[in-house]
């Protein structure tokens, strides 16, 4: 195993490097590399540039329309991407639905839905959790009944991140009571313009209305918006949840925050205590071990060796890293941490506090990485998971 990159790969990454400072927009790195608010239009922009580039789907395949880069490309990809204060790609459509198309999707199915997706124009959404069907998501209740050539969908589905920008919607419906709970389900997509989807917001802690409960009512899908076979979706969620916990690990956001830690710390004047650069630096070191980790499973898969299916720990590592930075933030910034009033910021109400306008957001973001331990899959199941995979 080689984690060094070869000048091929150097090079890949400085034109990947100069390609995204040219592009990307000035306004929408300044707000992610100070955690400000993201509109669904800021989202939007730069998917639709990268789109036009042909790297909204940067992980695809050449016969599908990517660039058909190697593993360790996408990495290096990401890693530029992150670092230059890209906002992250919202992975529902190119990063989730997408393969499970391209895998076990009709010719038709492909046609239909892969444009819209690689080019940022159609927003997807993701219907897994329900109210008491989260990590353990096989005994989901959401019905889908067969009559003629549509499905009848019932039920509701909660957490559904942005899903009050969804254009559709990928779903795991209960088609079959018969046997173990995982052998009747199925994956089907619906329009969210349809007829009896509601879509009702949740605000959380932060303020903010990132997640959404979406309930279904009679809704009328053409059966034809079947994902490969009838009762098989456990299968395609499966090989789906894989990429999801991966792109949560996201070691390359965590690089960037590391930074911003480094800003803050500095600007309070904690950096030069050293109980606290202490902290960091521990930090530091797991960041780098994660990456290590990473960059090993990403070895493997260039070089066609069977890696250790790790998308679990990943998970685990990945998330508590990201509160960790969170936490630390909030112990350099001190009193400055205000919670995020947007209210009052927009009515200038953070100008009586000069030089703390970076702090504003701290509270906010906080709050908003509690989920991280618990979301695609809480901590204490993969854990389980990944003790049952080495121990047997």
């Amino acid at each position: 195993m080689d984690l060094a990159f070869t000048p091929e790969e150097q090079k890949f990454r400085e034109d990947i490097r100069a390609w995204v400072r040219e592009h990307l927009p000035a306004d929408i790195s300044h707000k992610v590399h100070n955690a400000l608010h993201l509109s669904r239009e800021d989202m939007q922009r730069w998917a639709r540039i990268l789109g036009k580039k042909g790297w909204l789907g940067h992980g695809w395949p050449k016969e599908f329309g990517g660039p058909g880069w190697n593993a360790i490309q996408k990495h290096l990809f990401e890693e530029e991407c992150a670092l230059a204060g890209a906002p992250r790609v919202v992975p529902f459509g190119p990063v989730m639905v997408a393969p499970v198309i391209m895998a076990f999707g009709s010719p038709e199915q492909q046609q239909r839905f892969l444009p819209g997706i690689a080019s940022g124009e159609v927003w997807w959404s993701q219907g897994y959790s329900e109210p008491g069907s989260g990590s353990d998501l096989a005994s989901l209740k959401t019905r889908a009944e067969r009559k003629g050539d549509k499905y009848i969908v019932n039920g509701q589905k909660t957490w559904t991140t942005l899903g009050q920008y969804g254009d559709w919607m990928f779903n795991l419906v209960r088609t079959s009571t018969e046997g173990k709970p995982q052998t009747g389900i199925s994956f089907l997509v619906l329009d969210m313009k349809s007829p009896g989807v509601t879509v009702r917001p949740i605000r959380l802690l932060d303020g903010e209305c990132e997640v959404n409960e979406v309930f279904f009512d009679n809704v009328e899908v053409p059966a034809v918006n079947l994902i490969g076979e009838e009762n098989k979706g456990w299968t395609y969620a499966k090989h789906l949840l894989s990429h999801e916990r991966t792109n949560i690990a996201d070691v390359n956001r965590t690089k960037r925050e590391l930074e911003r830690l480094k800003r803050i710390a500095k600007l309070e004047g904690v950096y030069d205590d050293l109980r606290f650069r202490d902290e960091i630096a521990k930090l530091e070191v797991d960041v780098v071990a994660l990456e290590m980790l990473v960059l090993r499973v990403l070895s493997a898969e260039k070089s066609g060796k069977q890696s250790l299916d790790i998308a679990g720990l990943l998970k685990i590592r990945g998330s508590e890293l990201q509160q960790r930075y969170t936490e630390l933030m909030m112990l350099a910034a001190g009193p400055s941490s205000l919670p995020l009033i947007r209210e009052a910021m927009e009515a200038g109400w953070q100008g009586d506090f000069p030089g703390h306008v970076f702090a504003a957001p701290l509270a906010s973001t906080y709050f908003n990485m509690r989920k991280t331990t618990i979301y695609g899959g809480s901590n204490e199941v993969q854990r389980n998971i990944v003790s049952q995979f080495v121990l047997g």
